[in-house]
Parts: C-alpha cells; sequence; structure tokens
C-alpha cells in the first residue's frame, strides 16, 4: 500500500475512484503489503479514515502471513520478536508466546521500536542457532517525508553482525502469495498485482506466474527497470492510470 495508495496519510491520485471502480465493475480486491509495523485492523481504520471502504479481510500483511507460517511450523512457539506493539498484538491473536527466554525463533518485523538491546538479545540468541525468521525484505519505507529504513535494512544489520541470513516470508517469497491466493480464490491469469517496488511486488507476481503491474509512485523508477534484471509486465505511472485503461478496455 505504501507508495501504491498512499504515501503517509495522503492518498495518491484517483485511489479511491479506482478501488470504487474496481468494485463496480465486479472485480475484487485484495491489499497486499509488507508492512508488518501494524496488523490488519490498524490499516482497514486508516484506510476507512481516507474514505476507501473496506474491512480487515480485505487487507493481507506480512506479519499475518509469518504467523500463519509459525503455526504450521509450532502451535504456541515461544518467540522472540522484534516489532511494534501492533505486530506484538497480531502474534498474541495466534497465540504466541513473546518471550525474551528461551525462544523457539527470533521474528524481525518493521521494528520502529527498534532497541540496541534488542538487537544485542537477538544476535546473540541467532548465534546459539535459535532460528532467524523475517516478515518481509523491504530495504526502505516511502513516507510523505522520503524513505526510512525498514525491514530488510535491519536484516543487513543483523546479518553482517551474525553471519545469518533470515527466512523471509512477505514478497516476493511464496508463503505470503500462497497467503493470498487462499483469501481470493481465482484462476491465475485473472490475478494482476500492483506495487512500486520490483524486488517485492514486480519478483512476487513473476514469481507466482500472474500479470505485474509496476506503478512509479512509490520506490521504483523507469531507471530501475532498465537496470533490473526483474521487469513487470506493464508499467504504469499511478493507480490512476490503471483506472483508465480498465475504463477504456471494458467499454
Amino acid at each position: 500500500m505504501d507508495g501504491t495508495i498512499y504515501l503517509g496519510d495522503k492518498l495518491l491520485p484517483r485511489v479511491k475512484e479506482f478501488i470504487e471502480y474496481v468494485k463496480s465493475s465486479g472485480r475484487e480486491f485484495l491489499f497486499l503489503t509488507n508492512n508488518s509495523s501494524k496488523d490488519r485492523e490498524s490499516y482497514a481504520n486508516k484506510l476507512n479514515r481516507l474514505e476507501i471502504i473496506c474491512n480487515a479481510d480485505d487487507i493481507l500483511t506480512s506479519g499475518e502471513a509469518t504467523c500463519s507460517y509459525l503455526k504450521s511450523l509450532k502451535p504456541s512457539a515461544r518467540v522472540f520478536l522484534m516489532g511494534t506493539p501492533e505486530l506484538e498484538m497480531e502474534f498474541k491473536k495466534w497465540e504466541f508466546v513473546l518471550t525474551d527466554e528461551e525462544p523457539d525463533y527470533i521474528v524481525l518485523g518493521f521494528d520502529k521500536t527498534l532497541t540496541y538491546k534488542k538487537l544485542s538479545t537477538a544476535c546473540t540468541f541467532i548465534r546459539n542457532g535459535v532460528p532467524f525468521i523475517a516478515t518481509h525484505p523491504d530495504l526502505n519505507c516511502p513516507t510523505e517525508n522520503g524513505y526510512i529504513p525498514d525491514c530488510g535494512a535491519m536484516i543487513e544489520l543483523i546479518k553482517a553482525s551474525t553471519g545469518v541470513s533470515p527466512k523471509v516470508i512477505g514478497k516476493p517469497n511464496r508463503e505470503i502469495i500462497e497467503s493470498a491466493f487462499r483469501k481470493r480464490s481465482y484462476a491465475l491469469n485473472e490475478y494482476a498485482i500492483v506495487g512500486d517496488r520490483l524486488y517485492t511486488d514486480v519478483a512476487a507476481g513473476n514469481n507466482a506466474g500472474i500479470c505485474s503491474i509496476l506503478v512509479l509512485s512509490g520506490e521504483a523508477t523507469r531507471a530501475d527497470v532498465e537496470k533490473s534484471e526483474v521487469k513487470p509486465f506493464v508499467i504504469a505511472k499511478n493507480v490512476a492510470e490503471i483506472l483508465e485503461c480498465l475504463q477504456q478496455g471494458d467499454k
């Protein structure tokens, strides 16, 4: 959503009209975000405040996908979590035990409350062999005031200290894409993924065999596309341009 639907608390051009047209034309949508700093309810509340009418079932976060993944491995696992209070609430809903003593897993999210104590504790556990999982690989998060370090940048810090790379759940990896497919069941040729990042959004679509649409309203630029091995099926200025294409194609 960041960089595609909104920046901060500001909707991007014609987003509301785009979502309304998707609904009125008989299509469905799912807001899929790698941002694990908030839970589904927080995102639904924010979107409704911005006059995008939706509910929590219309949203899938990398935090929720990580909980689903861990639940399949070990229900009620002990987790040392580096995340915001909202992500902590998500894990508690899934009945995980959040602890800094003898954890089964170390989980890193987009932790805007990250401290040196959390980092040093996590690195000690990881060096001792506790499995390391991260919600998503995004290096930067776009805001109205520019980019801020995201989970991927934190991964690199921990990796530099421990030499260990995490199991990553979010886009472009299959775990979050499979969660999205379970929420909205269609044939592959009926899906399209729209996003502003090549290495997560576009790569996720390409890996899943669905149409990938890059919008230039967030992180990636045309110059980035030229340099990247990951190529989108379509490039659009923003969702407003996608709206125009849909309207033209439906005539």
